[in-house]
């Protein structure tokens, strides 16, 4: 069953809803264009309702199947937001907004689900009903759970609930998942380690902070490398380190922020009790003190066995089964869809984006020739899991 044919027919039309959106990128919860022109969209197309604000901004639609014999309902979701970075692309359709663009791609999801959404609204061959899930605040501000909290899974029904995420380097065309953890728990560290300042000529005299703060970064590793189990991961990663005023002076106080990143959540456990326990004594060596802070964000993305099956299975009706990676090896980056499969049974999938530069990067760009394969395959799930 390869590309719908209908949906290769609203190809140009998709193409044009996300380079509209890559021109126009909005951050976290602040996406009230976007979500407005998506709210249009689905009206346009006759969804049954369609719901705002739902997480502040996100955007539900719900598309009920012809067919009238069950209640069973799937849930689709894609993510809005764009990140602050500067667009280094000449496109015709680069950023507008200073700082601002799409480096992930969720102009991309963006569009696929709207396109999916027009499709389903106009065939309906589906028993049940369809739940098109908008998303904001995915990069950092956990919008997947404050839709969760605001009733999501309760008030639209939700039985089962399906992500897509764009995949740089991974050839147009093909798909890859697993089942179980494939991505990070994201959680941030903060250490504040207090010293005695004093001048830079007379060291004896203080306790350098500076000194215990090195001291302390090379600790932590320790926990990864002596404490994890070598089969199981994490990543421990201190990516700020401020501290003085002058090159003349010993500070009286530095600061370390970090990231730590884990897929089981006994080791996050762990990692975070050793953590605090390495700082503290490290800190406790030298005769300064430190203040441990660890703030959990995202929890492990865990994909359900029999919904990753049989998300696979589509997948490779869509783009044949040589193109379905079922055992994608797991990755350290984080996604707030983690909240929703918290809440329901579902999966995580990745779509191939071709050659491109990574997530997150001034010169990625999402690959319009992935539209056809993401769009067929949301449309396919729905219509085989809920065929009548």
């Amino acid at each position: 069953m390869p590309i719908v044919n209908r949906v290769a027919d609203l190809h140009a039309d998709i193409t044009a809803w996300r380079r509209d959106l890559h021109a126009h990128p909005e951050i976290l919860y602040d996406v009230h264009r976007t979500a407005a022109s998506v709210a249009e969209k689905l009206k346009t197309f006759g969804c049954d309702e369609v719901v705002t604000g739902i997480g502040r901004t996100g955007v539900v639609g719900v598309i009920r199947g012809r067919k009238g014999g069950s209640d069973r309902t799937i849930g689709l979701r894609a993510d809005m937001d764009a990140l602050p970075i500067t667009e280094a692309n000449d496109l015709p359709y680069k950023s507008t907004a200073p700082g601002k663009m799409h480096a992930c791609g969720h102009d991309g999801h963006t569009a696929m689900l709207l396109g999916a959404a027009r499709y389903l609204a106009e065939t309906r061959n589906f028993d049940g009903n369809a739940v098109v899930i908008f998303q904001p605040a995915e990069e950092g501000g956990a919008g997947g759970k404050a839709m969760v909290d605001d009733g999501l899974m309760t008030r639209f029904g939700i039985d089962e609930v399906y992500g897509m995420h764009n995949s740089p380097n991974m050839p147009v065309g093909s798909f890859g998942t697993r089942p179980g953890p494939i991505m990070a728990a994201a959680d941030y560290i903060t250490i504040v380690i207090e010293g005695r300042g004093g001048h830079a000529a007379r060291p004896h005299l203080t306790i350098d902070p500076v000194l215990v703060g090195c001291h302390t970064i090379i600790a932590m590793q320790s926990v990864v490398s002596r404490n994890v189990d070598p089969l199981k991961s994490a990543v421990v990663s201190v990516t700020m380190f401020e501290a003085g005023t002058a090159d003349n002076v010993i500070p009286q106080r530095v600061q370390l922020d970090g990231t730590v990143r884990t897929l089981d959540e006994d080791v996050r456990v762990m990692v975070e009790e050793r953590l605090a326990r390495v700082v503290e004594h490290t800190a406790d060596a030298f005769g300064a003190k430190a203040k441990f802070t660890y703030r959990r964000n995202y929890p492990v993305l865990v994909n359900h066995d029999k919904q990753t099956a049989f998300a696979a299975d589509v997948a490779g009706e869509v783009a044949g089964e040589k193109q379905v990676n079922r055992e994608l090896e797991p990755m350290m980056g984080a996604e707030d869809f983690s909240f929703m499969l918290n809440e329901r049974p579902g999966a995580f999938i990745w779509v191939g984006n071709g050659a491109s530069a990574g997530l997150h990067h001034p010169e990625y760009n999402f690959n319009d020739e992935a539209i056809p394969f993401g769009t067929s395959y949301w449309v396919r799930l729905v219509e085989t899991a809920l065929r009548g």
